[in-house]
């Protein structure tokens, strides 16, 4: 699941229906939508409540300035999603920590946020991005450490 639109969530919802991936885009402000809807997989939703979340659910926040990121996380974590991740950088502190806690949420669940989001391969572009994530994801999920540790 992919939420908010963005030029990354446009490839990992492309590159995750090819590998298996059910897809999902959700984007809760009509007006920052890049065009007409453009899902490449299942669904297109406004909200993540839409979204059928369940314990095989992984989502990933394609933009870490959005103001929505406190109460999309929070929806995410209440749904017992089994992976949730945000992009941004790893050398501070991302703003998903602060929009959190002033919600109220406890630093144990905070802490189910994954930052940043896929493998580590120096990914700058929104395709590097997507590609390491949707890899990240696959070796996760097959209980896998990633890279080229075998």
């Amino acid at each position: 699941m992919a939420v908010f639109e963005t030029p990354l969530a446009e490839l990992l919802l492309r590159l995750g229906v090819e590998l298996g991936f059910r897809s999902v885009l959700v984007e809760p402000d009509p007006t920052r939508l890049l065009g007409p809807p453009k899902p490449h997989g299942d669904q297109f939703v406004a909200d993540l409540a839409a979204a059928g979340l369940d314990d095989h659910t992984d989502v990933v926040l394609t933009d870490h300035h959005r103001p929505e990121i406190g109460d999309v996380l929070r929806a995410a974590l209440a749904a017992d999603t089994r992976w949730i991740g945000i992009v941004g950088n790893p050398k501070h502190e991302g703003p998903h920590v602060a929009a959190l806690r002033n919600l109220g949420v406890p630093d144990r669940e905070i802490a189910r946020v994954h930052r940043p989001i896929g493998l580590n391969i120096g990914s700058r572009t929104p395709a590097e991005i997507a590609l390491a994530t949707l890899a990240g994801l696959i070796a996760d999920r097959n209980g896998r450490p990633g890279g080229f540790t075998f």
